[in-house]
Order: structure tokens, then C-alpha cells, then sequence
């Protein structure tokens, strides 16, 4: 990334962040990984309950290794005995942890989801909701961000999770109804009622899908 993109972005984050407040969200802007991993662990405190998706964005700043070292009360569902039951603990947890698949201009958050864990628990249930988001995932507004989450971030989410839909092999939504559909749930969060749930790290780098 040479100096001029890292400075438009850096621009762009500030938009968007002022977007994010008049919808009672609070946003940073994180010039690298490890800036957003601190920003990130500055919102749990040690001995709180933290859970999230299937997010590769927290994995890429190295939030997983933090949420084993022992600080937090760390709801795994990938290592828990019933995925189910984890799942839904994580509804009440302190901290829920994960990304958007896309973010406008404005500060409009557009995701898609499988099983619904990730979108409902953005919706409602944990006191915290933490999104680390790249600048690659910034859209001018709702429309292209739906066309980012369904062309760009589902057809990857699809290859990764070895599941047999249209897109996986196309490389493009076609509005399927395959029983292996990753686009069961779209969620677009427009305003938080509940100030100070909802906290969005835009980093300058990129990150997930």
C-alpha cells in the first residue's frame, strides 16, 4: 500500500466513523493489524466472557491467540463438546467478537449468513459487539454493499467451508436456493438502540472477504 491509499483510506475511515456515531455506534481507525488487535483487547476486560463467528479478520490480527491466553472466559464453539449449546451461551456472553461483510460510506453495516449465529448475535443478545473490519470491505452505499456481501464475500465464505452452492463454482451470487446456501440471513444495521453496544475497528489494511 503506497503512502497515497494509505492516506485516502486513513480520510475515508474518519467518514465513516462519523457515519457510525449519528448511528450510535462508536468506530476507530486502526493504521495497521496490531493497533486494531490493541484497540480490540482496550474493550475486554480480563475475566469477561467472549465468543464470535466464523470471522477470519479476527483470526488475521491475532485475536484467537489472545482470547486462549488464559485473560478471558473464552466460549470456543469450534473446541466446545455441543457447538449448539456454545452457540447459544455466546447470546449472553460480555463480548461478542467478529467482522462485516461489507461497510458504507456512511456507516451502514451489511452482513449475510448461514446458520444466523453471527447476524443474530450482532442483532441482539451480547452486551458488546467488537467488528474488526478492513478498508477492503468499504462500499459506496447499501446497494453495493449487498453486491459485495453476496459477490464477493459469500462465493469466497462457500469455497472456504467446502460447500456445494452455484457460487462456489462460479465465483458469483445466482441467487440460489441450494440446501448448502450460505445467503439464508441478511442483516443491515442502519442504528444501534443501544449506544455503546456496537464498536467498529476499521483497519487500514486487508482483511477476510
Amino acid at each position: 500500500m503506497d503512502a497515497n491509499e494509505f492516506k485516502r483510506n486513513e480520510m475515508l475511515a474518519q467518514q465513516i466513523i462519523k457515519g457510525l456515531q449519528s448511528r450510535n455506534m462508536t468506530g476507530y481507525y486502526a493504521e495497521s493489524k496490531e493497533k486494531a488487535k490493541e484497540i480490540a483487547l482496550s474493550l475486554m476486560p480480563n475475566g469477561c466472557s467472549v465468543s464470535h463467528g466464523g470471522s477470519c479478520s479476527i483470526k488475521e490480527i491475532g485475536l484467537i491467540d489472545e482470547l486462549k491466553s488464559g485473560r478471558f472466559n473464552y466460549i470456543d464453539r469450534n473446541t466446545a463438546p455441543d457447538k449448539h449449546q456454545a452457540e447459544l451461551d455466546a447470546y449472553d456472553c460480555d463480548v461478542f467478537l467478529g467482522s462485516s461483510n461489507a461497510i458504507t460510506e456512511d456507516g451502514v453495516l451489511v452482513n449475510i449468513d448461514g446458520n444466523s449465529n453471527r447476524v443474530s448475535a450482532y442483532a441482539y443478545g451480547p452486551k458488546k459487539v467488537v467488528l474488526i473490519v478492513g478498508m477492503n470491505k468499504v462500499a459506496k452505499d447499501v446497494d453495493a454493499a449487498l453486491k459485495r456481501a453476496r459477490n464477493v464475500a459469500a462465493p469466497v465464505n462457500a469455497q472456504r467451508f467446502g460447500l456445494d452452492t452455484p457460487c462456489s463454482k462460479t465465483g458469483s451470487c445466482l441467487n440460489c436456493k441450494s440446501p448448502d446456501t450460505i445467503c439464508c440471513q441478511f442483516l443491515i444495521t442502519r442504528f444501534s438502540r443501544h449506544k455503546g453496544r456496537i464498536h467498529v475497528v476499521l483497519v487500514n489494511d486487508t482483511l477476510g472477504y
